[in-house]
């Protein structure tokens, strides 16, 4: 497994936290996602063989956030 924290600036309240775990940990391969409202970030635990970062940061931007990758 991989654990990757990933900054999303535009985290601002519960709906998007709800909205982007839903996305995230609909994707076959991740085992776990939770939002931080503060510090705007998402912490994903997932399977790198099953799910690329990649994939993940689309489910996110699909949901109408950021995500900073610098």
């Amino acid at each position: 497994m991989t654990t990757q924290s990933i900054s999303v600036p535009d985290i601002s309240c519960n709906h998007c936290k709800m909205s982007i775990e839903g996305a995230v940990g609909a994707l076959s391969g991740v085992d776990k996602v939770e939002v931080h409202i503060e510090p705007r970030t998402v912490d994903v635990e997932y399977d790198d063989q099953s799910v690329s970062i990649d994939a993940i940061y689309a489910a996110i931007q699909e949901q109408g956030y950021e995500v900073a990758t610098a």
